[in-house]
């Protein structure tokens, strides 16, 4: 088509065979899309469009990436927040119209549907860096680096020592939004079945924090690392590790709260497994 739409905070151009995204740089830009600058999306990696009334007088003209196709999207696993979903692009409602025409033009290009075998958009590329609470976490395209920090790291942590790990060591990437309950980013090493479940006894895990870890530094990160780990093999990619039913969770929670009262569970094990069980959210 190579025509341009512009919304607020994004411009998307039009291309045969994708769609560029140009993210705008300002004080009311979601801080992500500035650290995302641009992405080209091939159109193999989209699977729908779609366009729906928004906030306040506007539309809201959204791309479907297919599952596996972009590895921001694979690694965020459903914690994004509207605002900040990068596949959207909000208008004013009088550009409806227009908006719906590029929707249709679009769909008809669209020929691919279901999970995708790799990753088709371009992760952030390295290096790449950012601040935890615990510790400094460094990619270079190769390895990751933690570097703890006294005053956040666990005494597990530092018995550990500072930690490197090779992304061919690696089976995938768990990421929990510093912007919800006990937020971390998580290395999945091949060779480690039984990892701490709580993130600061963890080595191979940064713990997240009231401005530490903030999801515009963070999720590029665990990006890169987790395209790093899906190319080095087929069987590497593992995007996160499953999650449980919060209801299914919060039900075994009341449960162990009941032993508890009972007597038939001490407060340390009451505390320890209900941090195991928070953890597997």
């Amino acid at each position: 088509m190579g025509d341009v739409l512009a919304g607020f905070h994004a411009a998307w151009e039009f291309e045969s065979d994708s769609v560029l995204i140009r993210y705008e740089r300002g004080i009311r830009t979601p801080k992500l899309f500035q650290a995302l600058g641009e992405r080209r999306v091939p159109l193999e990696a989209l699977q729908g469009v779609t366009l729906s009334p928004g906030r306040r007088g506007t539309v809201v003209l959204r791309a479907e990436p297919r599952a596996g196709a972009d590895p921001l999207i694979d690694a965020a696993a459903g914690q994004l927040k509207e605002g900040s979903d990068p596949y959207r692009l909000v208008l004013p409602a009088e550009r409806e119209t227009l908006a719906e025409y590029y929707a249709d033009e679009l769909r008809g290009l669209l020929t691919e549907s279901g999970p995708a075998e790799r990753h088709l958009v371009a992760a952030p590329e390295p290096p790449l860096q950012f601040k935890a609470y615990d510790a400094k976490a460094s990619f270079d395209g190769t390895s990751v680096s933690f570097r703890w920090f006294w005053t956040g790291a666990s005494s597990a942590k530092w018995k550990a020592g500072d930690q490197k790990f090779a992304v061919a060591d690696l089976s995938g990437v768990e990421w929990r939004s510093p912007e919800v309950f006990e937020g971390h980013l998580r290395l999945l090493r091949r060779d480690a079945h039984d990892q701490p479940a709580q993130a600061d006894q963890d080595p191979a895990t940064v713990v997240f924090g009231l401005g530490y870890g903030p999801v515009h530094e963070s999720l590029p990160f665990a990006a890169a690392v987790l395209a790093a780990v899906r190319t080095a093999g087929p069987a590497a990619a593992v995007v996160a590790a499953p999650r449980r039913d919060p209801a299914d969770i919060a039900e075994r929670i009341r449960h162990l709260g009941e032993l508890h009262q009972a007597g038939l569970v001490t407060d340390e094990e009451f505390s320890v497994k209900k941090a195991e069980l928070l953890a597997e959210l």
